[in-house]
């Protein structure tokens, strides 16, 4: 049992409020999961500038000098924005890869949570409680973001294995469920050069979603063929740079409900994770059906988009 969250703004005007509303909506789900907790957040992008979020768990020594040191590998300016555990290292778009490889020789203590033109993560072992305070989510804003709290259930309790789960630029998953398939998708990613770092079913789900995307697939095209590939019962919640979307299995049996208004799309594994958002009296409530894809993108707000 864990507890997912996911708030897709279409009016811009609640954006400096995204990471109030979603930790709000995350701590109404700490009794589904109080192992671990974690949110992203989508933010505004930089014109030909990336982002990697970076954790340690000796932040002070980790992130002393980084910013300095990594612009020198990569002969580019870089800037380090460190929020406890975790640091924003923004860098030259071109030169992800090359910095994700270079912080393993300069830092090896420094774990990458996140990576893209627009995504920051931040996840810890804790209740959302105390990682959203821990890294004063409350003060973000941004377009959309998701967030879980998790009971463990196939690997363990680290940071690491904390949701949520990124394995491509911009785009990360929250589960809530239990693949049974997880071990054999794992080596069929790996001949793809698709790697997982944790022996956590969920980011194999993430690592999935991001070859069928690598391979020229949409969202809603990849959590299609998700309900073809993956085995086992799952709920889905993956934020991309411009979009949302969730997906259940077949039998659906781990608990989801969502709000759409003029202004968001929100989702809560339980309606009382909604009950403070604006506008909730009004809003369309329903419970996402079973093997359909719903996803909504910055060219696409409304109304939702469902693929069977």
């Amino acid at each position: 049992m864990c507890g997912i969250v996911g708030l897709f703004l279409k009016d811009p005007a609640l954006e400096p409020e995204l990471g109030a509303l979603l930790t709000r909506m995350l701590v109404t789900m700490s009794d589904r999961g109080p192992d671990s907790a974690g949110l992203a957040i989508y933010g505004a992008e930089a014109p030909g500038l990336a982002k990697l979020t970076v954790q340690s768990d000796t932040p002070e020594a980790t992130f002393a000098g980084l910013d300095t040191d990594l612009g020198a590998a990569l002969g580019a300016p870089v800037t380090l924005r460190a929020r406890s555990t975790h640091a924003v290292l923004t860098l030259p778009e071109g030169q992800l890869d090359t910095a994700r490889a270079a912080l393993a020789t300069l830092r090896p203590a420094a774990r990458v949570m996140g990576r893209g033109r627009t995504i920051e993560i931040y996840k810890e072992v804790g209740l959302p409680r105390d990682v959203a305070a821990r890294f004063d989510i409350a003060s973000m804003s941004g377009t959309h973001g998701i967030g879980h709290t998790r009971m463990a259930t196939e690997s363990a309790v680290t940071t690491l294995g904390a949701h949520p789960f990124n394995t491509g630029p911009d785009q990360c998953l929250v589960h809530n469920g239990s693949l049974s398939n997880h071990n054999s998708l794992r080596r069929k990613l790996r001949h793809h050069g698709i790697l997982t770092e944790t022996e956590n079913d969920t980011e194999v789900g993430a690592a999935y979603l991001t070859w069928r995307m690598q391979t020229g697939a949409t969202l809603g095209a990849a959590l299609t063929s998700a309900l073809r590939d993956l085995d086992g019962f799952f709920t889905f919640v993956v934020g991309t740079r411009d979009g949302f979307g969730v997906v259940r299995d077949p039998i659906a049996c781990k608990p989801a409900v969502m709000a759409e208004t003029d202004q968001y799309v929100a989702f809560g594994s339980e309606y009382r994770a909604l009950v403070d958002l604006p506008g909730i009296q009004t809003a369309r409530v329903w419970e996402p059906e079973p093997a359909t894809v719903y996803f909504w993108t910055r060219d696409t707000p409304s109304p939702a988009q469902k693929a069977a």
